[in-house]
């Protein structure tokens, strides 16, 4: 289970609207993102780590945007059912296979 957000996603949407706003007002990445962290008191590592994931999802940056990573996970996760899926069928197919052979023995 996913531990709970210590931000609420409209203090996240606020400040990495602030933050993509000073740094294309200023220019100067770390201390704008330092600057609006600490007027919304939210820890500047986070601030930095949002303003990525909204570049990347916004094109401006390089990387795979969120879109395209949960679809990736829910594939990955299709993946593995559907691989066990098979070892289950294999195991019955040999399971009856070999009852038929016993069956036709005796």
């Amino acid at each position: 289970m996913a531990a709970p957000k210590k931000y609420s996603d409209e203090l996240r949407e606020r400040a990495t609207r602030m933050a993509l706003d000073a740094i294309a007002a200023d220019g100067q990445r770390m201390a704008a993102v330092r600057r609006v962290a600490g007027q919304l008191d939210v820890h500047p590592e986070a601030l930095r780590t949002w303003v990525k994931r909204a570049e990347v999802d916004a094109g401006v940056a390089p990387g795979r945007s969120s879109d395209d990573a949960g679809r990736i996970a829910e594939l990955e996760r299709e993946n593995r059912e559907l691989r066990r899926a098979n070892e289950i069928l294999k195991t019955a197919s040999a399971f009856f296979a070999a009852a038929e052979l016993d069956r036709k023995t005796t």
